[in-house]
This record gives structure tokens, C-alpha cells and sequence, in this order.
């Protein structure tokens, strides 16, 4: 994803979590177009340059016809007059009726203090660990490093433990409170190692539990073994119920994924 937290999206860790993204924005933007999805190894992604806002024109034969690794509207607009013809009223966002506002949240947002970011945190590559279980991953991993991180094998590492909107979950903070516990490899270390997320008074929220660790490793090629627990509760409350999941974080950055836009309780693009 190239901004997660955007609208309160976050990155998908499957092709069907991807497809959900993807029946999410056409119902929000009320569209009847054809949709397409990049695989989850990010096939078009790479064969586009790794660009976030590319645009391309096929002809009715499939053939490319236009390519730009940057969104021109105004060059689209030209090209689509070249090719199809001009229309008379073109039609303008005004004219969409789209949503003005976020949806209603079901539950708080805004009571758990963020946590900021290391300056300059980049997207790190984490490998969600799948099991027999078929459960969600209701709450995703996000993690993000420092440069120095990245370079040398020593610095801070961000982990967010943000809910995914599209399953529609929220923290249950009437029951234990999520924990997480990082296991380093030979010639590794992780201060704090394991860590408990605040208990807000709230009775329940939505709104992500995050960490910054130190990382001190020699071998960059050796990923961090990443468990988490908490408890997910649907907010149309029919269950609620507890959940343990691990990863493999990469000592790398992930090229496929762009910074955090984080945002606000109501919707809005923090500062």
C-alpha cells in the first residue's frame, strides 16, 4: 500500500484482503467500472517502476497506447480526446456526489495517545505467518525503521499493531490488553524485548497500539520473530475472541510499500 492509514486503510497480507480493498473503493466512490488488482507480489507494481501513481491507456486490442509513471489528469484528459474523442460536459468531481464525510465509527478513536515516529522510519518487509486456523488478521503489523537501522544493524524500530476497517474489530480493553514479544537471532538483541499496550479507560477503541524498540544485530540477513495476542470483538458483537499471531520481520526496507499517512480520529491527515 503505497500510504497506509489513508482513510484508515491499512496494507492487505492477502490476494482476498486485496480483492476487499477493492469492493471497499467501489462502493465508497459508487463506481460501475471494471476494477484491477496487483498480485501479491507486486508484479505490476515492480513492472511499473515501483512508481505509486502510475497511469496507463490500453486501446480496444489490448495494445499500450499511453504510459506515465506520474498521474497527468489534464495529459489523460488529451490523450483520451486524442484517442476516443472529445465530450462536451466533462464530468467533474462536483458532479460524482461522493461521501463528504468519514463514516460514523463504532467505537472511540482517539483515545490512546500516538506514539511518533523515529525521524526518518522507513517501511520495513514483515512476512505474516499464516496457520490451520484460517483467523484474520484482524490487527496488522506495521513495522518501520530508521536508516541507521537499515544501514548498520543498530537503531529504532517502530511496531504498530493497527486494526484492519475492512473486518470491522475493535480492542476490547475489558480483557487483557495486547502484548507482543520479540525473539532476536544468534548475535541479536531487541530492547524491550516484550511489551504490554496501555489499558485505556475506554471500554473499547479503535485505535492502533504502537512501540519503539532498539535493534542491535550484526547479521541483517536474519529476520526478528514477532508474536502477538490480543482479543478481536466484531462490533456488531457476536464474538469476541482471543487471537496469537507471529511474523518475520526483515531487517530491510519493503519496496513495495510507501510511508504511513496518519490520520486523525475524524478522518483528517495529521500534521
Amino acid at each position: 500500500m503505497a500510504h497506509p492509514e489513508l482513510n484508515n486503510f491499512v496494507s492487505p497480507f492477502s490476494i482476498e484482503e486485496r480483492l476487499m480493498h477493492v469492493a471497499e473503493a467501489k462502493r465508497l466512490l459508487g463506481t460501475s467500472v471494471n476494477w484491477l488488482a496487483d498480485t501479491m507480489d507486486n508484479a505490476y507494481h515492480d513492472v511499473m517502476g515501483r512508481t505509486p501513481n502510475s497511469e496507463i491507456i490500453l486501446d480496444s486490442d489490448g495494445v499500450l497506447v499511453a504510459r506515465r509513471a506520474w498521474s497527468d489528469p489534464v495529459a489523460l484528459r488529451l490523450d483520451m480526446e486524442r484517442l476516443v474523442g472529445a465530450v462536451d460536459h466533462p464530468t467533474q468531481i462536483a458532479d460524482l456526489n461522493l461521501p463528504a464525510q468519514p463514516p460514523i465509527p463504532t467505537v472511540a478513536k482517539g483515545v490512546v495517545p500516538r506514539v511518533p515516529l523515529p525521524a526518518g522510519a522507513m517501511p520495513m518487509a514483515i512476512e505474516p505467518q499464516t496457520n490451520s486456523s484460517g483467523i484474520p488478521f484482524y490487527a496488522k503489523l506495521r513495522a518501520e525503521a530508521t536508516r541507521e537501522l537499515l544501514d548498520t544493524g543498530k537503531g529504532e524500530m517502530y511496531i504498530g499493531f493497527h486494526l484492519d476497517p475492512l473486518y470491522r474489530v475493535h480492542w476490547n480493553n475489558e480483557v487483557d490488553p495486547v502484548e507482543f514479544q520479540i525473539t532476536a537471532p544468534d548475535g541479536a538483541s531487541v530492547t524491550p524485548a516484550y511489551g504490554v499496550a496501555i489499558d485505556p479507560e475506554e471500554p473499547a477503541d479503535a485505535d492502533p497500539r504502537e512501540f519503539i524498540v532498539q535493534v542491535d544485530a550484526k547479521d541483517l540477513s536474519q529476520p526478528l520473530d514477532l508474536r502477538v495476542q490480543y482479543f478481536a470483538c466484531d462490533d456488531a458483537l457476536t464474538f469476541c475472541i482471543p487471537v496469537r499471531q507471529d511474523y518475520k520481520v526483515h531487517l530491510r526496507r519493503d519496496e513495495h510499500h510507501g510511508w504511513s499517512t496518519r490520520m486523525n480520529p475524524d478522518g483528517t491527515r495529521m500534521r
